[in-house]
């Protein structure tokens, strides 16, 4: 048996509609599902990212709660021609790009911070094929 893919990932946030704004004004991401003072879920291609609210969600009684805290990273891939595109939509939203990355075959990603600093990363395809 093997996986196809991690089909949703999340962060938890301290205030859900700076999250929202940002994430669908600035990554231009859809809410697919939303509960106030809960949590807001995004489309991201195939793939989900959730929004918790961590102290709502810590005492859920429907669903295994669902808490963490601190800094955490993820990645966003995009077609290679709109790499820099992208870099560019963040320095117009003055998001800082703390680094960008060379990788092999000329591949690049970049960091950035979101509302409550997880960091962010902007990718190009094949990262990590062998």
């Amino acid at each position: 048996m093997t996986f196809r893919q991690i089909k949703e990932t999340c962060l938890y946030v301290q205030d859900l509609d700076r999250t929202t704004q940002f994430y669908t004004q600035v990554l231009e991401l859809e809410v697919i599902g939303q509960v106030a003072d809960r949590h807001v879920f995004f489309r991201v291609g195939n793939s989900v990212l959730l929004c918790f609210n961590a102290q709502a969600t810590k005492e859920s009684k429907d669903l295994p709660p669902h808490f963490g805290q601190g800094q955490l990273h993820l990645a966003f891939e995009c077609e290679p021609e709109e790499y820099e595109p992208w870099k560019d939509k963040l320095r117009q939203a003055a998001i800082a790009i703390e680094h960008e990355q060379p990788w092999p075959h000329g591949r690049k990603s970049c960091y950035f911070r979101d509302p409550d600093q997880h960091l962010l990363e902007i990718v190009m395809p094949g990262m990590w094929d062998k």
